[in-house]
């Protein structure tokens, strides 16, 4: 497990670390032995058996999910990608518990002597339902909930939960998307130079501060609905040393400009909002993008560019990991989205970018030339490595 490395880091006990790195343990096996076990026996039993009942093979995601749900080892499988993911947050709780009131003190501080960026609260903001009433992936709390006045404790929870749950994946800041794709946009559109970013649904701003290494010149900006998050992130950002602001703002409704932004940015995050919302966020996005701006998603692919039995795999987490909206969105298709919102048709883009962390940044600069595999069965998997799908348009 790679640790955060900024001052806001909780100081654990070595029985601290031990169990946490016990519990990424744990989720590497379930998510690489045990899903490749799954596929074994999908394709050796479940599957010949689904052709000889039916006499075709599945044609989507829930007809795989139907004929592998009875199977033993889709139901151990399940149950220990459960626990695995509860004991996720239980293994931040006891150094949290004890470190909440140190983290707090931190964040203030760091607050007060901030010389770069800035944070923005709103009063009497209302947090939308669909955040506050459900604990998603199965974080207590979810990133709105608060406990005292300038609370940092669910930026802490989501900050250190996620260090376990990514087993190194995302880097030892958690920005290896930020910075593969930043990078990526870079590199690739050098005629982009933007002045003015923001990242929707930025949580703790790990991607956002990627935007500002990549574009030092740039103006970055990042909102979020929830202020224990966005306190955190700015508390942060300061450790970093990075200049962001950070604006308590929902993503449908944004108290921006027309045409104010380069590029409009998300990260993992489409896909924890109602279907209905999405098309207003993209409408916004859209909205305050200068002409020749770049709105780009990082998301899991959607399933019409996946087998069956992948978009199956994918969509676990929508009916086992408290994302009710997860599937919802991957069944949408990013091209009409970003008609809707008003994007030209011809201007659509989207990539599979190589992660620099994982395959080094040789084998990433060398995917900038390329769009890499879209519309197949490699798209955005975790497959020989990883990638990261992004999909957008330019104005």
């Amino acid at each position: 497990m790679l640790e955060p490395t900024h001052s806001l880091k909780l100081r654990k006990t070595r029985d601290e670390k031990a169990r946490m790195n016990f519990v990424s343990g744990i989720r590497a096996h379930v998510l690489n032995d045990m899903a490749n076990g799954m596929r074994a026996v999908w394709e050796a039993d479940v599957e010949p058996e689904f052709r000889r009942k039916r006499r075709r093979g599945p044609k989507d995601g829930p007809e795989v999910h139907g004929a592998m749900k009875s199977n033993e080892y889709f139901k151990f499988y399940s149950t220990l990608r459960v626990t695995a993911q509860d004991l996720v947050w239980q293994s931040v709780f006891p150094p949290l518990d004890r470190e909440r009131d140190r983290l707090k003190t931190d964040a203030l501080e760091l607050r007060r002597r901030s010389k770069l960026g800035s944070l923005t609260l709103a009063e009497n903001f209302e947090v939308p339902r669909y955040v506050s009433a459900i604990d998603v992936h199965l974080m207590a709390g979810n990133y709105d909930g608060e406990y005292d006045s300038d609370d940092v404790t669910a930026g802490s929870l989501y900050d250190n939960g996620l260090a376990v749950f990514s087993f190194g994946l995302m880097g030892k800041n958690l920005d290896d998307i930020g910075q593969s794709i930043a990078g990526f946009v870079r590199r690739k559109f050098p005629q982009l130079a933007p002045k003015k970013i923001l990242d929707l649904g930025c949580t703790i701003g790990h991607n956002t501060g990627s935007w500002k290494d990549a574009f030092p010149n740039a103006e970055v900006h990042g909102i979020d609905v929830a202020a224990p998050c966005l306190r955190y992130a700015h508390a942060r950002a300061q450790a970093q040393g990075r200049a962001v602001h950070f604006h308590q703002m929902n993503a449908e409704y944004l108290d921006f400009p027309d045409a104010s932004f380069d590029v409009v940015f998300s990260s993992m995050f489409l896909h924890e909002i109602p279907k209905k919302s999405i098309p207003r966020i993209l409408a916004e996005a859209h909205r305050v993008l200068k002409p020749g701006g770049l709105m780009l998603h990082m998301e899991l692919p959607p399933n019409s560019q996946l087998s069956p039995y992948d978009a199956f795999y994918l969509d676990w987490d929508s009916t086992y990991n408290n994302e009710p909206f997860y599937k919802p969105f991957r069944d949408l298709k990013p091209e009409k989205l970003c008609r809707d919102a008003g994007f030209d048709p011809k201007k659509y883009v989207q990539f599979v970018i190589p992660s620099i962390g994982w395959y080094g940044e040789k084998v990433w600069a060398g995917a900038v030339a390329q769009q890499g595999e879209v519309d197949s069965d490699k798209t955005g998997r975790l497959t020989d490595g990883v990638m990261w799908y992004s999909f957008g348009a330019f104005k």
